[in-house]
């Protein structure tokens, strides 16, 4: 599969990464003479762009635009993530691409989606988190809600929504012969991404309220606790077996608890837990609860995560060109995942692009 990659920020570089990673040709096409980026990015440590070759045009000219057109004439998918109406007054929205080439699948990412009141306004993950109405249900009940960093919206809602519509537009076109637009909204993925949530709300099994819930750190058996040396450990013994085992390890007689879903005791419930936890260190309580299945884990730093048995068993973690990363996931038993190679440096020209491109 070869995607073209109209260069874009953070989700839709993210798209074409999880794709190049998979083993589609990916080509970035940058904005020639494009102001440097503030602040200043090392373009070989860029790692959503890694796996793909990278070339520059100017869009604003005939010629430019030309030359993207004949490059949309060999493509299986156009990767855009331009505000709506942007390709359009540069002559390569949909129809002239899938005029050239009736089988492409005009992949568009934008925040808001491509129609309605907000469609053209910027906006960024924390925008697309808060006005999907999943913001509001994530941090302490007594704080202002907490974003999570730009996973959710930009890489979740909107990155791997992406590649997933993706997919399904390229498994059609085998049936069909046909492409098609794929309008992919990062607030509208994200939304999807809570449906599970609106499932426990509809049967009264989550309150509005933040830090309330099974899930938000409401429960005392889901939730994380500091150690005695300042570090922390993430607690999510929800099924009862489960609890039973961290019940054991912190050393409580599980008699002189109340009921684990007892909500009126959770604060107090909370409390001691907080209090056994803050008297051992992260590394002691490790060590407690190494083997047990209890679901209490350590809260890792990325370094510390790489290094950690699990992940070096699966190969989770590697450093191609040196510098630290996650690998390609998912795993597949007969046609893994590879990097194919680190970001590019430099822009190439069009007669040094992959052969894959003039076929």
């Amino acid at each position: 599969m070869k995607i073209l990659e109209v260069a874009g920020v953070g989700p839709g570089p993210f798209c074409g990464m999880m794709l190049a990673d998979m083993g589609a040709t990916v080509l970035r096409v940058e904005r020639a003479g494009a102001p440097p980026m503030v602040p200043p990015i090392d373009p070989e440590k860029n790692l959503l762009h890694r796996g793909r070759e990278m070339i520059g045009l100017d869009l604003k000219t005939p010629a430019g635009a030309a030359q993207l057109l004949s490059l949309v004439e060999t493509a299986d998918v156009l990767l855009e993530g331009y505000r709506p109406g942007v390709m359009e007054r540069l002559g390569l929205g949909p129809d002239i691409c899938l005029a050239r080439n009736p089988a492409l699948v005009y992949a568009r990412m934008t925040g808001w989606g491509q129609d309605g009141p907000m469609a053209h306004l910027a906006g960024h993950d924390i925008n697309y988190f808060a006005m999907s109405g999943s913001l509001m249900l994530c941090g302490p009940g007594d704080e202002n809600p907490r974003p999570n960093l730009n996973m959710v919206a930009d890489m979740g809602g909107g990155g791997m929504m992406m590649a997933f519509g993706i997919v399904c537009a390229l498994l059609e076109v085998r049936q069909s012969g046909q492409g098609q637009v794929v309008d992919a909204a990062m607030i509208e993925g994200t939304a999807l991404l809570s449906t599970m949530i609106h499932g426990f709300r509809a049967m009264n099994l989550w309150s509005d309220r933040r830090g309330d819930n099974l899930l938000d750190g409401g429960a005392p058996f889901y939730d994380i606790y500091r150690t005695a040396d300042g570090q922390f450990m993430a607690v999510g013994a929800i099924e009862p077996a489960f609890y039973a085992e961290l019940i054991a390890g912190l050393g409580i007689d599980p008699s002189d608890l109340p009921a684990q879903h007892d909500r009126d005791a959770w604060p107090r419930t909370k409390a001691r837990f907080t209090s056994i936890f803050a008297g051992r260190t992260r590394d002691e309580w490790v060590a407690v609860f190494a083997g047990r299945d209890a679901c209490v884990t350590p809260v890792l730093s990325p370094d510390e995560a790489a290094e950690h048995p699990q992940a070096q068993a699966r190969g989770m973690f590697g450093r191609p060109g040196g510098v630290l990363q996650p690998m390609p996931a998912p795993r597949f038993s007969r046609t893994p995942g590879a990097i194919a190679s680190p970001p590019p440096a430099t822009e190439v020209g069009l007669d040094a692009i992959d052969p894959a491109w003039r076929t």
